[in-house]
């Protein structure tokens, strides 16, 4: 059975919480069942499969948020929160 496609936000939405200078806070929760991206009171939710293990939950919040924005992963960068649930991401 194949899985359900994530649920993301319009990017007009998401580069709403962005401040000034185009950086975006982020809550993670990784090893989540349902990988998606929510937007609640100001703030933005990512949920990801991925495990916290060798940066491949990082890798995952950076290539879901890079598709609800219709960018490459590349563009995206991690600035704070490597091992944190608290990030903080610049966005193109």
């Amino acid at each position: 059975m194949a899985r359900p496609k994530a649920d993301l936000p319009a990017a007009e939405a998401i580069h709403a919480l962005a401040d000034g200078q185009g950086r975006l806070a982020l809550r993670v929760t990784p090893g989540a069942r349902m990988q998606g991206i929510a937007l609640s009171d100001g703030q933005v939710e990512v949920k990801v499969r991925a495990k916290p293990q060798d940066g491949a939950a990082n890798d995952a919040v950076l290539a879901l948020l890079a598709e609800a924005l219709d960018c490459a992963p590349s563009q995206l960068h991690l600035l704070r929160g490597a091992t944190s649930r608290q990030k903080l991401v610049q966005l193109p």
